[in-house]
């Protein structure tokens, strides 16, 4: 079965094809600047890559251009959009959704009532999926949610301690988010320890971050909350700080909320403290020449995930590993070094050598540490691929 997988975001359309159920990436692409007056389309196909350059104007012109390069004759992978079965879509807030489910009008409906948590990424995702619905009329069409890893935590881990009628009322609660990877590494992880469950504290590190305490297989709490927003530092975004400051800066700035809204997400975090980059790479070769800023939010951002792995050991009780995923976490030794710095009484020991080089599924923790430490990389589409095939299957 040939299954395509779909991460659709507000201007661009990520995808990949899977031929299942052996799992085998076929065909793979990235559309870029939907809207704008020239977009860009890289799609590889049969062992060679194409790009495209041309104005593409909304997600359905752009699914319809998706398609036309995978039935291409030189660079597609089928002949007939007939072929592509099922359609796997990532979808960011799923609310209470527990599983990736098959996609119908109430589906449709809780994505759409979930796009006020979510507005960066909810309706883009709506697109994708009615996109694909115009072209695709006989395909089946899977929701794989972000937040639905996360919905075995207990009522003590997702609620805030607000008063009870806005969760009753609103659904004010953590949902949590990346659901998708840190499902993923988890299950890469058990093959690497040769164990059948565990109880490990995964590391999603990239523009966007998250840090999750997994028990026996469960997600029991997450960084992210009833947003993205919460918990670690990010590329852009603040992570936990004072609620206050938030009407404290309205009063003195005269700011609304959506323009608040906009600082929290898009101009704080990395960004907000180095005022140079929200990329990781960029801040380490600055901080390498001197710069006590990129410094310092290096720093902040290192000490922050510390404080969450130490919190979450202290959830679990018992650790067997901590895995490092996403892209900073599979790439950055440094940073992996530095969160894990000064904590061997937690009976972590980190071997610096093997740190340097650890890639994809790799074990950089000291013949004497007493919890493992794993690099693994992430795959999303692949899980999302697994999930659809199972579902429609």
């Amino acid at each position: 079965m040939k299954v395509l997988v779909i991460n659709s975001g507000s201007s661009s359309i990520k995808y990949q094809v899977f031929a299942m159920p052996e799992e085998k990436v076929i065909s793979k692409g990235l559309l870029e600047r939907i809207g704008e007056s020239e977009s860009n389309l890289k799609h590889t196909g049969n062992d060679k890559t194409k790009e495209v350059k041309k104005p593409v104007k909304d997600h359905a012109e752009g699914m319809t251009l998706i398609f036309s390069m995978l039935t291409d004759n030189e660079y597609g992978v089928i002949k007939d959009v007939s072929e592509i079965k099922a359609v796997g879509h990532r979808i960011v807030h799923g609310g209470s959704f527990t599983k990736s489910t098959l996609i119908d009008n109430d589906v449709i409906k809780a994505i759409e009532e979930y796009s006020d948590l979510s507005p960066l990424h909810n309706p883009p995702n709506l697109v994708g999926i009615k996109a694909c619905q115009e072209i695709l009329k006989d395909a089946k069409m899977v929701a794989c949610f972000d937040t639905g890893f996360h919905q075995t935590m207990p009522e003590h881990s997702y609620l805030y301690a607000l008063p009870y009628e806005y969760y009753e009322k609103y659904k004010v609660r953590r949902y949590g988010f990346h659901g998708t990877s840190h499902k993923y590494v988890y299950a890469e992880a058990l093959k690497m320890l040769k164990k059948d469950s565990a109880n490990i504290i995964t590391c999603h590190l990239g523009n966007g971050a998250s840090v999750t305490a997994i028990k026996n297989g469960e997600s029991i709490d997450t960084s992210m909350g009833l947003t993205p927003l919460e918990g670690l530092i990010m590329g852009t975004r603040s992570g936990d700080m004072d609620p206050a400051i938030v009407t404290y800066l309205m009063d003195k700035t005269g700011s609304s909320t959506k323009e608040m809204n906009n600082i929290l997400n898009k101009k704080s975090g990395l960004i907000g403290i180095s005022e140079i980059s929200n990329d990781m790479r960029n801040l380490i070769a600055e901080a390498d020449k001197g710069n006590k800023r990129a410094s310092l939010a290096i720093k902040m951002f290192c000490y922050r995930i510390k404080k969450y792995v130490g919190s979450y050991m202290a959830a679990l009780g018992t650790v067997d590993a901590i895995i490092f995923t996403g892209g900073i976490g599979e790439n950055n030794a440094y940073i992996r070094s530095s969160v894990l710095e000064n904590m061997e009484f937690f009976g972590i020991k980190v071997d610096h050598e093997k740190n340097k080089v650890a890639r994809d599924a790799a074990s950089f923790s000291h013949a004497d540490s007493k919890i493992e430490l794993l690099v693994i990389s992430t795959d999303e589409e692949k899980a999302i691929a697994i999930d659809t095939y199972n579902i429609v299957k």
